[in-house]
């Protein structure tokens, strides 16, 4: 939303000498991707201070910049390009959500907030994708749903945008329910609860799920929350508030149902939906089972928003992989499943069965360590590695890490495994190993990169050609 540096001063309490006409095209807190006639957020990260770039910004083309009253402004900078909120600790990260908030507020219409521990990206995408066949939908770009990125999406609504669709991540108790007094969300969708972020919640699954819960502990008295009836935890998040709970899932009792659900290999899945007496037919072009989960979720968004069930039915078809979310791509001869974006031990047991409903001579899992499961990290690796073994898995090959007690785990299950230190390791492998007609899935939590085993290949892997 444009604003004018007048508007965003008196928003956020800024003071200063600077041109209170000018107005800010849009907003940014890293000097590398700032606009010309954008607003710079000078805030400080881990690892980076903000006003050590503010220079940089203003010299890229800049309008001004968001700094502290503190910092000492240096000779080069022009101060009449400054907004200087008072000094305390993370002031202009806080002067960033301030102004989203307020720039949500005045907007004024409907926020969905979107979270789970698995696949609430997808979710978020899926759920944009139908409203998007009715609405003008805002929706968060990418996994922009921390408190850095939640605002920054915020900031995007246009007063021609009738919905926004945002997600919102957690890994710590009170992160969703502090993004949820900055994006005051209207509605909620919950998609399931599972162990990630272990290390940060020494009471396991419940914390998480008391976590999650925020988002619906933060919706106004009639707020609607769209909940996964086949996660036992998420089911119980709709106790006392009646029919402003609509359930999705598998599961009989469900008031959005998916039967006869079949995976058609790279081709993805089809399925009906049921609900209150009417039924559609559904091929989503995303590979596996867990994903009509993500349709299911989109859809009963899509209804109670006054959507017809063929409307929904046929937008939710329309929906594709994302980058390195399930990807299918093709490489000499072999299919390879580009899951590279993350990973957590329900995620990947998930799309080991999408891996194994593929045809292939071979069926190979490319496994990279799962961060933040704290104590638990051990036993769940080796849990995923015997899985793979009970599912008929061909290879298994662990990458860093935790994730030797996956191959050790696979290896005691009868199945070919191999350890490597680091996702080069992991591609030079893939050049030795992959064969015509096998079926590879790679799969990894973040900071395994793993994406780069596939950089390293002599030949570029092709998006496989799916209508």
């Amino acid at each position: 939303m444009k604003l004018t540096l007048g508007q965003v001063a008196d928003w956020i309490h800024a003071e200063g000498d600077f041109d209170t006409s000018a107005e800010a095209l849009g907003y940014g807190i890293d000097s590398r991707t700032i606009g010309a006639g954008e607003l710079f957020f000078a805030v400080k990260g881990e690892r980076l201070d903000g006003h050590d770039f503010v220079a940089t910004a203003l010299a890229d083309g800049a309008v001004a910049a968001v700094v502290s009253m503190g910092w000492v402004v240096p000779a080069e900078v022009d101060e009449t390009k400054l907004l200087r909120v008072p000094a305390c600790e993370d002031c202009v990260l806080t002067a960033l959500q301030k102004l989203a908030h307020a720039v949500r507020r005045q907007w004024g219409k409907r926020v969905i907030g979107v979270t789970g521990s698995a696949g609430k990206t997808t979710t978020k995408d899926a759920v944009a994708q139908v409203l998007s066949a009715r609405f003008k939908v805002l929706k968060s770009l990418g996994n922009l749903n921390n408190q850095f990125g939640l605002p920054l999406q915020l900031l995007k609504l246009e007063p021609e945008h009738e919905v926004a669709v945002i997600e919102m991540g957690m890994n710590h108790a009170g992160e969703i329910a502090a993004l949820a007094k900055i994006a005051e969300p209207n509605w909620a969708v919950v998609s399931n609860v599972a162990p990630v972020h272990m290390e940060f919640f020494p009471d396991g699954l419940a914390g998480i799920a008391r976590a999650k819960y925020e988002l619906v502990e933060a919706l106004p008295a009639d707020g609607v929350a769209v909940l996964n009836f086949d996660d036992g935890y998420v089911k119980e998040f709709g106790r006392g508030i009646g029919d402003r709970a609509v359930f999705y899932g598998v599961g009989e009792g469900a008031e959005v149902r998916a039967v006869h659900v079949s995976e058609i290999g790279a081709e993805g899945v089809v399925f009906t939906v049921e609900t209150k007496g009417e039924r559609a037919s559904v091929q989503l072009k995303m590979l596996g089972r867990h994903n009509v989960g993500n349709a299911l979720a989109a859809i009963a968004v899509g209804l109670r928003s006054g959507m017809s069930l063929e409307e929904c039915a046929a937008a939710v078809g329309e929906l594709r992989a994302g980058d390195k979310r399930g990807e299918v791509l093709e490489w000499r001869g072999a299919m390879l499943i580009n899951d590279c974006y993350n990973s957590n031990p329900k995620a990947l047991d998930a799309m080991v069965d999408a891996l194994m409903a593929m045809p292939a001579e071979r069926h190979v899992v490319i496994a990279g360590e799962m961060l933040e499961l704290g104590n638990e990290a051990t036993a769940l690796h080796a849990a995923c590695g015997q899985r793979m073994a009970e599912c008929g898995v061909s290879v298994v090959v662990g990458v860093r890490g935790v994730a030797e007690s996956l191959v050790k785990a696979a290896l005691e299950g009868g199945v070919e495994a191999v350890f490597v230190s680091d996702a080069e390791a992991a591609g030079e492998w893939m050049q030795k190993n992959v064969r015509v007609g096998d079926a590879v899935l790679l799969k990894a939590s973040r900071g395994v990169r793993l994406e780069r085993a596939l950089a390293g290949l002599t030949a570029e892997p092709v998006r496989a050609n799916r209508s």
